[in-house]
């Protein structure tokens, strides 16, 4: 059985994307340009987009689908492979692993998620599952004896409360648009409790 590549975020977005539907290298460095729909969130120059479309390539996770020609360069069109499709299916599906995580990773998986038409439900609650125990453990902690140490809990904190409300506010948000996934309040509920100490 092979080990599955490690793959920077780069690479995962650009698979993703693919999975959407076959593109050029030079369409999906538009999305992730400053003023793309993904760039908004996390740029990534074109220099690494095609990089990452050749790394795919030699993993296996895409193929040449088709030369698009037309006015100027002709433009070789990439497609997710089966094993390239699984990988990127599994990896929007999987929860941050840290508060910081949160800017970059999950909001390009939500923006992803979004331009599929799929429902981020059951992503943005085990998301939030996933963060409880770290914002507990961080409410928990006492500050050291340094002025420094203070300043970082606090920072952690807040941080760590912020990502659980905006959280919160996204869950809120999702089922008024997918009604039929549950109650949000039960999310809700625990969230006050946590920020409350308990």
């Amino acid at each position: 059985m092979t080990a599955e590549p490690s793959l920077s975020l780069a690479e995962r977005t650009v698979l993703a994307i693919l999975s959407e539907r076959p593109a050029h290298g030079f369409a999906i460095a538009r999305l992730t340009a400053p003023d793309g729909d993904l760039g908004r969130i996390w740029q990534i120059p074109r220099p690494v987009i095609y990089r990452s479309i050749t790394r795919l390539l030699d993993a296996g996770l895409l193929s040449q689908d088709a030369v698009e020609s037309g006015r100027g360069p002709q433009r070789t069109l990439y497609a997710v492979t089966p094993e390239g499709r699984r990988l990127a299916a599994e990896w929007l599906a999987t929860p941050v692993g840290h508060v910081r995580d949160v800017r970059s990773h999950l909001l390009l998986k939500l923006a992803l998620l979004d331009r599929a038409g799929a429902d981020p439900s059951d992503l943005l609650r085990r998301q939030r599952a996933a963060l409880e125990p770290i914002a507990r453990a961080i409410q928990a902690e006492r500050p050291g004896q340094d002025g420094f140490d203070a300043t970082l809990l606090a920072w952690r904190r807040a941080t760590t409360a912020a990502t659980l409300s905006f959280l919160d506010d996204v869950i809120r948000l999702t089922h008024l648009v997918h009604p039929d996934q549950g109650d949000p309040g039960e999310d809700e509920r625990a969230a006050q409790e946590l920020h409350r100490g308990r």
